[in-house]
């Protein structure tokens, strides 16, 4: 059910969990160390014991820089670093920090992100190409969501439409080999209102990337389909739900009936991908409000009628995430994440019941919360944002061209925005030559109370980890930042 191989049983190996048998873990590291002849019998257990204190540390709190690490134990630099050094030679140490609470964050974005070399070169300010692109074809949507930070009547002019999709075409042609999943359409507005999506995810597709739309799916007809063959070639389609039946859809997106017809279009989606034998893969993203765990059980039971309009073609996959956000400091109650942990539990039985191939992602604080660790989001103030941002890392282009650093900020006419677009891409200028401007010339953007919302949890993550990792250089750490690579 989950996108991950479980980890080794042993006790190093699950010494970060809550309710971990430290004592075991320090007794193994023991052994090894002395077995290995990396530390004397009469010193063996004190390094072990701080070894497996870094694990379990690192386990629940990976943006710690290291120099407070080395606080946290007490231990001059030379003792820390001679535990960094040791720390890499035990595999199982490692295994514990990302099979952790907070696993998901090591696992999904930082250890991906340091494979590539990607942050190395924001915290360098030196210019590369964005590890990830996100095109905002849209013009317009047809819902109205109450969260949504979409200026209302918002949209773009369809005169547009041309010159933006040639641009948008520029773009895919940019993006260099090696990163399939380097690109992907959201919004913004909802990209299946762009007639020219289709051909977009074709070009998209014989250039060797699988890309994603991220859509509502009210326009996902057959009609759609039947007029824009382009979109068999995205690499998948994944659906927001913003409820599970009419009601609910009314009362967030406005539009009536909206429900049904997103669910009579999945069917109809289902049943011919399954006839076409199309490798496109489908699934969701949900979001778990406060109060409606329980709704987790009526989502499995949706997906499975699902699966019954296409037994051989079942949905591939569902992405689950909790908004506590109005939460101080992001915690949760103790009776919220009582109800929240039983929820899961209930929810998982229900799946290996109903839908037991639907491959399941958590997140970052429910995959916490489900080990029994204290689900707290990360969250980013003005204060810690980045002046320099990371356009290294993620960058997402308009239906005008316009590069905009932040996910969040990419809606037209959104008050505040405008001041995180890098430039824009059109006739004569590149996507690269516009993220190489905005780094060489040292630009710098002074964030204002609130900007903070035009971050996703990516953006989030990205900028602990450079934080993170500049306090580690600063402090003569830089050959360990990060504490793991």
């Amino acid at each position: 059910m989950t996108s991950t191989a479980p980890a080794p049983a042993g006790p190093v190996a699950t010494c970060a969990r809550p309710g971990a048998d430290l004592a075991a873990a320090v007794h193994a590291v023991r052994r090894d160390l002395t077995a290995d002849g990396h530390a004397g019998v009469d010193e063996a257990a004190t390094v072990a014991h701080r070894l497996v204190r870094l694990a379990e540390h690192y386990g629940n709190h990976p943006f710690t820089p290291l120099e407070d690490a080395r606080r946290l134990l007490d231990v001059d630099r030379a003792s820390f670093s001679r535990l960094l050094d040791l720390f890499g030679r035990l595999p199982e140490l490692r295994h514990a920090v990302e099979n952790g609470p907070a696993g998901k964050y090591w696992q999904n974005t930082l250890l991906p992100l340091e494979r590539r070399g990607v942050l190395d070169s924001a915290l360098a300010h030196k210019p590369a190409f964005p590890y990830s692109v996100g095109l905002y074809p849209g013009p317009t949507c047809m819902f109205r969501c109450h969260f949504c930070v979409r200026v209302t009547g918002a949209r773009y002019d369809p005169s547009a439409l041309d010159a933006g999709n040639a641009m948008f075409a520029s773009v895919i042609d940019e993006i260099p080999a090696g990163n399939p999943y380097a690109m992907y359409f959201s919004g913004g507005l909802e990209p299946l209102t762009n007639p020219g999506l289709g051909v977009l995810s074709s070009r998209a597709a014989a250039r060797g990337l699988r890309p994603t739309v991220y859509t509502n799916s009210f326009a996902l007809t057959e009609r759609t389909l039947a007029r824009q063959p382009g979109l068999w070639d995205l690499h998948a389609v994944r659906t927001s739900l913003y409820g599970l039946n009419d009601e609910e859809y009314e009362e967030t997106t406005g539009k009536r009936a909206s429900f049904e017809r997103v669910r009579a279009n999945l069917r109809r989606f289902q049943q011919l991908r399954s006839e076409r034998e199309n490798p496109i893969r489908v699934g969701f993203s949900y979001i778990v409000l406060p109060g409606r765990i329980h709704r987790l059980l009526d989502l499995v039971d949706f997906i499975a009628e699902l699966n019954e309009a296409a037994p051989d073609r079942p949905v591939d996959f569902l992405n689950v995430r909790e908004d506590y956000s109005g939460r101080e400091n992001g915690r949760l109650t103790e009776a919220e994440r009582t109800e929240l942990q039983e929820g899961l539990l209930a929810f998982e039985e229900r799946v290996a019941r109903r839908t037991p191939t639907l491959n399941i992602d958590y997140g970052y604080a429910l995959h916490s919360l489900k080990t029994g660790a204290d689900a707290e989001l990360l969250r980013i103030r003005p204060e810690t944002m980045r002046p320099s941002v990371h356009p290294q890392v993620s960058v997402q282009v308009d239906l005008l061209g316009d590069v905009y650093l932040y996910r969040e900020a990419g809606f037209p006419d959104l008050d505040g925005a405008d001041r995180y677009i890098a430039g824009r891409v059109g006739p004569g200028t590149s996507l690269a030559e516009i993220v190489e401007r905005f780094v060489d010339d040292g630009l710098r953007i002074a964030p204002h109370g609130g900007d903070e919302y035009f971050m996703d949890g990516f953006d989030q993550v990205v900028t602990a980890r450079l934080n993170q990792l500049e306090a580690d250089v600063a402090a003569g750490w830089g050959d360990a930042r990060g504490f793991l690579r």
